[in-house]
């Protein structure tokens, strides 16, 4: 079955960075898009960053470009989010995703605060 496991968040001061990865299983993963999304407190889950199958033509909500990078490596079957100069408003529970595929991961919490 389709497993997503995240991991690398944590408590980091505002303008810090935290990178974010995620061991997919259970499928092709190197025929898929991935994608990052985040859901914080009494809020919907975003989008937040997208990447084609190849690695190529990332997109970013408007809210995290500049400052958020998606790369993958199939080869590891592991999609990452590198996150820089991260703000109070990034604090969520971030989780990885096949947009082709319905299953989620537990998601790992990032909190932005000093």
């Amino acid at each position: 079955q389709v497993q997503l496991v995240e991991s690398g968040g944590g408590l980091v001061q505002p303008g810090g960075s935290l990178r974010l990865s995620c061991a997919a299983s259970g499928f092709t993963f190197s025929s898929y898009p991935m994608s990052w999304y985040r859901q914080a407190p009494g809020k919907e889950r975003e989008l937040v960053a997208s990447i084609s199958a190849f690695g190529a033509d990332p997109s970013y909500a408007d809210s995290v470009k500049g400052r958020f990078t998606i790369s993958r490596d199939n080869a590891k079957n592991t999609v990452y989010l590198q996150m820089n100069n991260l703000k109070p408003e990034d604090t969520a529970v971030y989780y990885c995703k096949n947009p082709w595929l319905s299953d989620w991961g537990q998601g790992t919490q990032v909190t932005v605060s000093s």
